[in-house]
């Protein structure tokens, strides 16, 4: 059997899922009768995150001088490693009391279930200054059209903070059924397979010719035995191509295009933070959780328009105390198709090149060809690829004719 890389800051991982049915049930029971609150979305999918133990070694959410110690130090109060807040921010907290067992209600299911119970250890409230300087580290903006500097705000300033018990995975589980993946789970696929040094491939889009040349990089240069295609599921911004849709795309280019026992298609619950290069550090984190060795580290990555410099997220790496993740960085360049190599390139490797020796579109006209009906040329985009978003855009594009 195949040692996996330790998870962080334990040498066991500590999932806050209670698997236990007899007690999940118990819980729920329980939670019927507690005080209740409707968590916000940030904070539902903190608690998917903690429960499927990707958020390891955390026990629940952060207080206020955690919360403010992770922003500008990147580490808690004990000391331990962490790059964003996990916070559970709520406008007003009402009646709820420290000491208090509460309820977690879904804001992004039906009928709003309970998702998780707490034991509420502190109750704070962030001054504007305070949240500004988290906003600042973390985001490194305070620019409130920033989605994730728009979604925190939204979220009110009162943080209850406090251990947590999961007892569902929100929607993902129901809606994701063959791609939402616990660390657990991942981890156990992992050892299963017989892997040991595993890629980490992180996308909220589908993959192009880039995407996939570019991880087959990194497993060749790194002597990788897997890769797993890490997808969020959660919520993104407007615009972005749903997770349904991105799956059958990835899944259609694996199938085809690599070979067996080469890569998982996985997914995780989380809405995104567009926090480029501290989400970059945490990406890593819970990467190390699920058992990779590596994570790569494409341009601008998790970013959002121009918010960050294209290599942000690979230089914020070099400022890390060593030790604090176990986890290894493939940092890559900018990768398309060369026209003189007939091949996927990273452009710093291809000297001698100028700006038309490279097949390079677009987001903007990408998304006009394929509304269109147009696939994209087979070195940008594979056919079996291109249409499957045709068909996701065309349908779009009749749906929004028609409102």
């Amino acid at each position: 059997m195949s040692k996996l890389i330790a998870p962080h800051g334990s040498n066991e991982l500590n999932p806050l899922f209670v698997y236990d049915a007899s007690e999940n049930e118990k819980l729920q029971h329980e939670a019927r009768s507690l005080p209740s609150i409707l968590v916000s979305s940030a904070a539902a999918a903190n608690a998917v995150m903690l429960g499927a133990g990707y958020f390891n070694p955390l026990t629940g959410y952060m207080n206020k001088a955690d919360a403010l110690s992770v922003a500008k130090d990147m580490k808690l109060a004990s000391g331990l490693f962490w790059p964003v807040p996990v916070l559970n921010l709520v406008k007003d907290a009402g009646a709820i009391k420290v000491g208090q067992r509460i309820a977690l209600k879904d804001p992004n299911v039906e009928g709003t279930p309970i998702l998780a119970v707490m034991d509420v250890t502190g109750i704070d409230t962030f001054s504007d200054d305070e949240l500004a300087v988290i906003i600042d580290k973390v985001y490194r903006t305070s620019d409130p059209k920033h989605p994730g500097v728009a979604a925190l705000l939204s979220q009110g300033k009162t943080a209850l903070s406090g251990p947590i018990k999961v007892l569902n995975f929100s929607y993902f589980q129901t809606e994701f059924p063959d791609t939402f993946r616990t660390a657990v789970e991942i981890r156990n696929e992992i050892t299963e397979r017989g892997w040991k040094k595993v890629v980490a491939f992180q996308t909220r889009n589908p993959m192009h010719r880039a995407h996939e040349e570019l991880c087959r990089m990194a497993m060749d240069r790194l002597g990788a035995d897997g890769l797993v295609i890490h997808m969020l599921l959660g919520k993104l911004k407007e615009g972005d191509i749903p997770a349904p849709v991105r799956d059958a795309a990835i899944r259609k280019m694996v199938e085809i295009y690599f070979p067996p026992n080469s890569a998982m298609i996985t997914g995780y619950g989380f809405d995104m933070l567009y926090a480029g290069p501290r989400e970059a550090v945490l990406h890593a984190v819970f990467r190390q959780n699920m058992g990779a060795t590596h994570l790569i580290l494409g341009r601008d990555h998790a970013g959002v328009g121009d918010y960050y410099g294209p290599f942000d997220a690979q230089t914020i790496f070099d400022d890390i105390p060593a030790g604090a993740l176990l986890i290894d960085t493939f940092k890559a360049d900018n990768t398309a198709y060369s026209k003189k190599l007939n091949k996927v390139v990273m452009m710093r490797e291809a000297p001698g090149h100028s700006k038309e020796d490279f097949v390079a579109l677009s987001g903007t006209k990408v998304r006009e060809m394929l509304g269109q009906g147009i696939a994209p040329p087979p070195e940008f985009s594979r056919p079996e690829v291109a249409k499957i978003l045709i068909e996701y855009y065309q349908a779009l594009d009749s749906k929004t004719a028609a409102e």
